[in-house]
């Protein structure tokens, strides 16, 4: 049996890793794994426990031991916290604020590593994120960076009604110690200003099917 196919695609906040990877998982009938919600899973879980997410020692004994799994519901790969997947809550300005300090524990990204490199067990994979071409599937041939400039993203962040400030979230993800956000060795660039989605996905998609013939 052949290794199942895993695509990365990383980028910043804003850059349309989750928008086109939902596109290409479900044209390709793949699984689609949005790793950034599983660290926002990690998040929410500290804030209802009351553990102060900027208390690196507590939020990895925290992660050491709390009650998560992986589950596949319909093609997409999420973990689930006593049997309960945040849909909601992980998106609220709270959890948003939270994240970025939860991510940059060494302890918790090991964790996770182990965790998504795990998700092959449920076969071909799109798996967006931060750190997904560099750190989890440094070994896959299909290795995408999505970018924008900065004031495109930010416009896309405003016109979805977001408030966040951008510039804050990458220098905190491109200077942290564990993992930082980077351009992974022999990825692919994909500044998509000015595309639509089905565009990007499409030049993604071509690159891919290019690459396996």
């Amino acid at each position: 049996m052949s290794e199942p196919i895993v695509i990365a695609i990383d980028g910043p906040s804003a850059s349309g890793k989750s928008t086109n990877a939902k596109i290409i998982a479900a044209a390709l009938s793949y699984a689609y794994v949005d790793t950034g919600a599983m660290y926002r899973t990690l998040a929410w879980h500290a804030l209802r426990q009351g553990v102060d997410t900027t208390d690196a020692e507590a939020i990895a004994a925290l992660c050491h031991d709390w009650p998560a799994g992986l589950v596949n519901c319909e093609g997409s790969i999420w973990l689930e916290v006593d049997g309960y997947f945040p849909e909601t809550e992980i998106r609220t300005k709270e959890t948003s604020a939270a994240v970025s300090h939860v991510a940059a524990v060494s302890f918790v990204r090991d964790w996770m590593k182990e965790r998504q490199r795990s998700c092959v067990q449920f076969g071909n994979l799109v798996m967006e994120g931060r750190d997904i071409g560099s750190n989890i599937f440094p070994e896959t041939p299909h290795k995408f960076y999505m970018d924008a400039a900065a004031a495109v993203r930010q416009a896309r962040r405003d016109a979805d009604g977001v408030q966040d400030n951008l510039a804050a979230r990458d220098e905190r993800d491109s200077t942290r110690a564990a993992s930082p956000l980077k351009v992974a060795k022999g990825a692919t660039i994909i500044n998509n200003a000015g595309e639509t989605p089905e565009e990007t996905s499409a030049r993604i998609m071509d690159l891919v099917r290019a690459a396996r013939d």
